[in-house]
């Protein structure tokens, strides 16, 4: 049935990527019965000839009534999507093969409560209502099979809210690819030798050698505490030390020739995590590109990972 139901989606729209945000209107939401409105309606077409056929009136005036409130039903599932406004569509970036945590950022316009909303993509679903608050954040479980840009599907946005006899839903097609990094090298030899001064110094508190004494501060820890210099001075000393920056770590694309290119890139990409670590600065060389670094951090982790996952 998956083939079909995508020949299907072609019809539907929107027929392209657009991008956001998107707001839900009228003609791109859809409403059919589900399996127990189907039975309902043939339970009220049952009902409807038999009081035809005894003129029961009562019996004919009930069946009315309950086909309204079906009617009225198919017209508040369509509400519960109409207005509803996609903002964004948002995820940390993992390594491939990590599923990728989606977030999807849905607002309304007006005062309706929006309840029930099912959000699907592809084999992955979540739940969320928009009661009191005037925003939500679904978050989706994407699988990732290879580093780039994942191109993401069409996302379906449901509901059977109020009584379950309709479904409403509608289809967006986020232009907005979502990053994932390269794999890492499972097992791989260590980082490489560093380069550069490895002379200077920074404060840090588990840090070897001792800097300086300095006066006790609020928040300091109890074991930094030098006691005996402060019984000779009446007050609280705390020692202060220093730990070596460290050298230079070079990633150099070249360096690793007999290797081929995703392999380069899975050992790349683990190298970098460990220098990040270890508390190591790193340089990255890749061919075609400006050295990245050196740095430390998370944005300095991000760029290079960002582009050894675009490498082509």
């Amino acid at each position: 049935m998956r083939p079909a139901r995508r020949r299907l989606q072609r019809l539907a729209r929107p027929r392209a990527a657009e991008p956001l945000p998107v707001t839900l209107d009228r003609r791109r939401i859809y409403v059919l019965p589900t399996r127990f409105g189907l039975f309902v309606a043939m339970l009220l077409g049952a009902m409807l000839l038999g009081a035809l056929n005894y003129n029961n009136n009562p019996a004919l005036l009930l069946a009315l009534l309950l086909g309204a409130t079906a009617v009225a039903s198919t017209i508040g599932a369509h509400l519960q999507l109409s207005g509803l406004r996609i903002e964004t569509v948002a995820a940390e970036p993992v390594a491939a093969g990590t599923p990728l945590r989606m977030r999807l950022a849905l607002a309304r316009q007006d005062g309706r409560p929006r309840r029930g909303l099912r959000i699907d993509h592809g084999d992955a679903k979540a739940f969320c209502s928009l009661d009191s608050a005037h925003q939500a954040d679904p978050q989706l479980q994407v699988p990732t099979v290879q580093r780039g840009w994942l191109e993401l599907e069409r996302i379906r946005i449901s509901t059977t809210q109020p009584l379950g006899l309709v479904r409403a839903w509608s289809w967006v097609w986020p232009q907005q690819p979502l990053l994932v990094y390269p794999r890492p090298e499972h097992d791989g030899p260590p980082l490489p030798d560093g380069a550069g001064d490895a002379r200077h110094s920074r404060l840090h508190a588990l840090g070897e050698d001792l800097h300086q004494l300095r006066p006790y501060r609020a928040g300091d820890a109890p074991r930094a505490i030098a006691w005996k210099h402060s019984a000779r001075r009446d007050s609280l000393l705390v020692r202060e030390y220093e730990r070596p920056l460290g050298t230079e770590v070079v990633l150099d694309w070249r360096r690793l020739a007999p290797l081929g290119d995703e392999q380069r890139i899975a050992r790349l990409a683990r190298w970098i995590d460990e220098a990040e670590r270890q508390g190591l600065r790193s340089r990255l060389l890749l061919p075609g590109q400006p050295p990245l670094g050196p740095g430390l951090g998370p944005q300095h982790r991000h760029a290079c990972l960002r582009a050894l996952a675009l490498l082509p």
